[in-house]
């Protein structure tokens, strides 16, 4: 009968033991798994206030192409202009042989 106690024994303190050793290394796991949600906020605030940034800059882009198309529209051609000029240079200001 004793025998069966010191097994029995024997088994107890080998489980208890890794009772501790796992709940040890759960502690831990639970520790990284914290720290790796911590730096996913981080990173997802981060990335929110990139997409702001970008999307304020889009609307700016935006805000410049429509200015420079509406300023292209006031402009106007002067190639019709260049070549009277030209024809009349030619015309009246050369010296004629």
């Amino acid at each position: 009968m004793k025998l069966w106690k010191w097994i029995l024994g024997l088994f107890a303190v080998l489980g208890s033991a890794a009772a501790v050793t796992s709940n040890k290394k759960k502690k831990e796991h639970d520790k990284k798994v914290d720290a790796n949600e911590k730096q996913i906020k981080t990173v997802k605030a981060k990335t929110k206030k990139v997409e702001a940034k970008k999307a304020e800059t889009k609307k700016a882009i935006s805000q410049q192409k429509k200015k420079v198309s509406n300023t292209k529209k006031k402009i106007k051609d002067t190639n019709s202009t260049k070549k009277t000029t030209d024809n009349f240079k030619k015309k009246y200001r050369t010296k004629k042989k």
